[in-house]
C-alpha cells in the first residue's frame, strides 16, 4: 500500500550517536513474519520450553488466575481481585520477548475471529498454524462445538463503561471463551498456552482492552502483583519481575502498538531501551510516528517498513539519540534492510540557527568548496587536492540527518537529489579519512 508524501528523506537520524513492537492481525504480516513466528515457536519448544512452562503454569495456578477459592469466577465474585487482563497481557509480552531474543522484528499478531472465522482460513494452514495440531498433538477439532464471537458481541462489551462489568462480560462471554471452546482440543484445557493459536486469541482480547482502556480510562486495579509476575517465579535460571497490574494498564508502558488497516500509528511514547537494546518497529504497511513519540538523548530507536514510515509534528529525535528508518525491499524479515524513505509531513520550518555544530563558530578557513552555494537540486564539493576516501553527511538546523554519502578515492564529489530538501539552510560535513571533519553552512534555494 502506497500512500501521497509531502517530502521525502533519505533519513538516518543520529545526534551524537546511532520491540519494542507493533501487533498486527496475522493478515497483515508478510510469508517472511509467518515463517520466523512458526520457527520461533518451534525453537522455543526446544531447550527449557518456554511454550510448556507457559502452559503448565497456567494449568497448574488457573485458579489463582481465574477463578477465587469457592469456585466462581474472580470478576464475578470478587472483581477487585481480578487481573484476566493485565496478567495474559504479561503474558504474551513475555513470550514475545523471546522470541525477540530470535528474531528482533518479530511480534505476536492477533486473530481476529469477528471476521476471520472459518474452518479454512489462513490461520488453519500447514505452512502457518495448522502444522502444530498433529506436531504437538494439540487436538484441535475446528467449529465443532460453540460459536466465535461476532462483531455484535464485541460491539456489546466495548460499549459497556463500567469496569468491572466489563472484565466479567469479556472474561466470562462469548468473547474470551469462543475463541477457546471453538477451536477445542488442549485450547479448551487449562494448558491452553500450550496451543500457539492461544497467544493470538488474547493478542486479540488484549488489543480490545487497549481500545477500550483508550476510550473509558478507567482500568483499575486493587492487586498490586499477579501470579508468575511477583519476583518470586524463576524460568531458566532467571527471575521474572514483579509487575503492578496498574503500571501495564496502557500497552505503550511495554512498548507496544497495535496496528490495523495498513497503519500503524505511534504516539504519546518515550523510548526507554527498558527490554531491548534497540527498540524496534517493524510493519510492512505504514508506519506514522508523532504527537509526543520520543526518542531521548542516548537511547536507540529503529523503523522498518515494507512500504512507507511517516514522521508527523511531534515527533522527536533528541540529539544524542540514534534513530534508524529503513525499507525492508525485499519482504525478507531475516535480511538487512536499506536505509528509508520517510514522509516529513506538515513540519513548521526551525529557526536559523546552529546549536549542534559548534565548529561553525571557528574562522579557520575550509579546504573543501561548495558549488553552486546556495544551491537548488545538486551541489558539486571539491574535496582538496589529492583523492581522499570518507562521508559526507548534511544536516538540517536541528541537527537532523537529510542525507548521505559514502566516497572512495576522490576529490571531487557530485551530490544529486537535493530537489526533495525544503528551502533554508543546512549544513555539510565532510569527514575524509587522516584529515580533519569540516563543516560549512549551506543554502537550498
Amino acid at each position: 500500500m502506497k500512500l501521497p508524501i509531502l517530502f521525502i528523506l533519505f533519513f538516518s537520524f543520529v545526534g551524537s550517536a546511532f520491540s519494542q513492537s507493533i501487533r498486527k492481525n496475522y493478515t497483515e504480516m508478510t510469508q517472511s513474519e509467518k515463517d520466523e513466528l512458526v520457527a520461533a515457536f518451534d525453537e522455543l519448544r526446544d531447550g527449557p520450553d518456554l511454550i510448556n512452562d507457559l502452559a503448565s503454569y497456567h494449568n497448574n495456578n488457573f485458579q489463582a488466575i481465574h477463578f477465587n477459592n469457592t469456585g466462581y469466577p474472580r470478576s464475578w465474585s470478587n472483581p477487585n481481585n481480578d487481573v484476566f487482563f493485565a496478567w495474559h497481557r504479561r503474558q504474551i509480552f513475555e513470550l514475545e520477548q523471546a522470541m525477540q531474543d530470535i528474531n528482533p522484528n518479530l511480534s505476536i499478531p492477533f486473530w481476529d475471529w469477528t471476521v476471520d472465522n472459518s474452518t479454512s482460513s489462513a490461520l488453519w494452514d500447514n505452512d502457518f498454524l495448522g502444522q502444530f495440531n498433529s506436531a504437538w498433538s494439540l487436538g484441535r477439532s475446528l467449529g465443532s462445538t460453540g460459536s466465535l464471537p461476532s462483531s455484535t458481541n464485541v460491539a456489546t462489551v466495548q460499549s459497556i463503561t463500567n469496569w468491572q462489568s466489563y472484565v466479567a462480560s469479556v472474561e466470562n462471554g462469548i468473547v474470551h471463551s469462543g475463541g477457546h471452546i471453538w477451536v477445542n482440543g488442549i485450547m479448551a484445557a487449562g494448558n491452553s498456552p500450550l496451543d500457539p493459536v492461544f497467544y493470538l486469541h488474547h493478542g486479540m482480547l488484549d488489543k480490545l482492552w487497549q481500545d477500550w482502556e483508550e476510550a473509558n480510562q478507567a482500568s483499575t486495579f486493587v492487586k498490586t502483583s499477579m501470579p508468575r509476575y511477583d519476583g518470586t517465579y524463576s524460568f531458566n535460571g532467571t527471575t521474572l519481575p514483579s509487575v503492578n497490574p496498574n503500571d501495564i494498564v496502557d500497552a505503550k508502558s511495554l512498548g507496544v502498538f497495535f496496528a490495523e488497516n495498513g497503519l500503524a500509528e505511534l504516539e504519546d511514547y518515550t523510548v526507554s531501551n527498558t527490554y531491548n537494546t534497540v527498540e524496534n518497529f517493524y510493519y510492512q504497511y505504514t508506519i506514522e510516528a508523532g504527537n509526543d513519540f520520543i526518542i531521548p538523548s542516548g537511547k536507540k530507536c529503529k523503523f522498518e517498513s515494507v512500504n512507507i514510515i511517516a514522521l508527523n509534528p511531534g515527533f522527536t529525535s533528541s540529539s544524542g539519540s540514534e534513530f534508524t528508518a529503513k525499507i525492508d525491499s525485499d519482504n525478507d524479515i531475516t535480511t538487512a534492510a536499506k536505509p528509508g524513505v520517510v514522509a516529513v509531513r506538515d513540519r513548521p520550518a526551525p529557526e536559523p540557527s546552529f546549536p549542534y555544530f559548534p565548529e561553525l563558530m571557528s574562522e579557520s578557513p575550509s579546504i573543501v568548496t561548495a558549488f553552486p552555494n546556495p544551491f537548488n537540486e545538486k551541489i558539486h564539493l571539491n574535496l582538496g587536492e589529492k583523492p581522499v576516501s570518507g562521508q559526507i553527511t548534511i544536516f538540517d538546523v536541528s541537527g537532523r540527518v537529510v542525507y548521505e554519502k559514502k566516497f572512495s578515492d576522490a576529490s571531487l564529489q557530485e551530490i544529486t537529489d537535493l530537489a526533495i530538501l525544503e528551502p533554508g539552510l543546512y549544513v555539510l560535513k565532510v569527514y575524509r579519512e587522516n584529515e580533519a571533519t569540516e563543516y560549512i553552512k549551506i543554502m537550498k534555494q
